[in-house]
């Protein structure tokens, strides 16, 4: 199918093969059926009228692409996080698809420049639309190319360059009170000892941290504040003593 739609697309006058360029740039892959993406841009102050009097806009897209982004979403962190409970992946998941980070993320990949309403509304400030016009945006990919598409292009071209699923993770959970607690239950002292700090490639502060139990050395790490650098060697001391249930110290 894909080799069908470059055939056409070369085809094609320059000025159809604008709309497909500007899809194809947003999306990461050409769009067959490019009437759905042009839909999921168009807000309902904008509808047109179809010859049996139906407003279309991308409200019923909305709908769809609504249920395909928490699929999506839920499949990439249970697959993640296989020893999460389910209050934990629903937690997470609702950080990441609550409506302002829809809204970023849609103003992040330039959607409020493809966007089409009304003369007197804004595409962007403080509204959903764009928002809205996100979720369209994947009932437009899941009709035109199914589920595989709309979970490629939420994990390399929205999660991989703008959600870290794991700091979002991170902030669910508070891996140093666990491991505390864990420590408190066997009677085992624990210290988190600052080892120094750095200037990373990108000139931001990393604060090096190490964690022992009954003064034995479990694991060390990194974080961009002293508070993520505990969390961080916390998790790993935890996923360490998961490992070796018979662990001692």
């Amino acid at each position: 199918m894909i080799k069908t739609v470059i055939l056409k697309f070369r085809l094609f006058p320059k000025s159809r093969r604008e709309p497909y360029l500007l899809f194809q740039k947003l999306l990461g892959f050409y769009p067959y059926r490019i009437e759905y993406y042009q839909l999921a841009m168009l807000h309902r102050s904008a509808s047109v009228p179809t010859d049996d009097g139906i407003m279309l806009s991308n409200e019923r897209l909305e709908f769809l692409g609504d249920a395909v982004l928490n699929s999506v979403v839920t499949d990439i962190l249970y697959r993640r996080f296989e020893n999460q409970r389910e209050g934990f992946l629903t937690n997470t998941r609702s950080k990441i698809v609550k409506r302002e980070s829809l809204n970023r993320l849609a103003l992040e990949i330039g959607l409020d420049k493809l966007m089409l309403a009304g003369k007197n509304v804004k595409t962007t400030g403080n509204t959903n639309m764009l928002g809205n016009a996100l979720e369209a945006l994947l009932g437009a990919i899941y009709l035109d190319y199914g589920y595989k598409k709309c979970k490629y292009f939420v994990e390399n071209r929205l999660l991989k360059n703008f959600i870290d699923i794991d700091q979002v993770a991170l902030n669910e959970v508070n891996f140093k009170s666990k491991l505390i607690e864990w420590c408190q239950k066997y009677h085992y002292t624990i210290e988190f000892e600052l080892l120094g700090e750095e200037l990373s490639s990108a000139n931001n502060h990393l604060f090096h941290t190490q964690i022992t139990i009954n003064s034995q050395i479990v694991c060390n790490a990194k974080g961009r504040s002293k508070k993520e650098s505990h969390q961080h060697a916390a998790l790993k001391a935890l996923e360490i003593i998961e490992k070796n249930p018979q662990l001692t110290f």
